[in-house]
């Protein structure tokens, strides 16, 4: 049997790496957590506010064509507004690199919003073709499920409970000004 020893300066640099490695990970995750939470909170708001342009009788055309795709071709059409962003994230980075921070910011919200709505909106026709293809479907129920453990995290905490709770002292306190 081999056995291998360790001098203790060598496994203070791995116990060193094994710390960082794992805050690198715990503030990865928090990163996406925020950028999933940003995503969720905005999807259904702009989601239904795109609803307005399936009044439009072009749009519903449109739709009714996106909602009858093959799976691969659904795919390929919730992908497009994605790549479709890339130029404009390149021009907010060029703003930034020549000295407009916020006007390069700002191209990168709006960008951002719109693209969120858009996606929202797509995808609510594309699912029923997506959920088909069995690596989506089962990638989709595991991201369903790790959102959900996300969100009961988050809703446990106590800065969402105290933000709940000042949320509707304040409504109950409008609402009583009003009357």
């Amino acid at each position: 049997m081999l056995v291998r020893v360790r001098s203790p300066g060598v496994q203070a640099a791995l116990d060193l790496l094994r710390v960082v490695g794992r805050g690198l990970r715990h503030l990865a995750v928090g990163l996406l957590a925020l950028l999933i939470l940003f995503e969720e909170w905005g999807w259904e708001p702009l989601r239904r506010a795109l609803i307005w342009l399936g009044r439009i009788p072009i749009m519903r055309r449109i739709e009714a064509a996106v909602a009858r795709l093959s799976p691969p071709a659904a795919l390929v059409v919730l992908l497009l507004p994605t790549l479709g962003l890339v130029p404009v994230k390149l021009l907010a980075l060029w703003l930034i690199a020549q000295g407009a921070a916020l006007a390069g910011l700002m191209v990168i919200v709006v960008a951002k919003v719109i693209g969120t709505a858009v996606l929202a909106w797509l995808f609510a026709l594309t699912q029923p073709a997506l959920m088909r293809m069995p690596w989506f479907a089962a990638g989709y129920r595991r991201w369903y499920g790790w959102k959900e453990a996300l969100f009961a995290r988050v809703r446990a905490s106590w800065a969402w409970r105290t933000g709940r709770a000042v949320k509707l002292r304040v409504r109950r306190w409008v609402r009583w000004q009003g009357t």
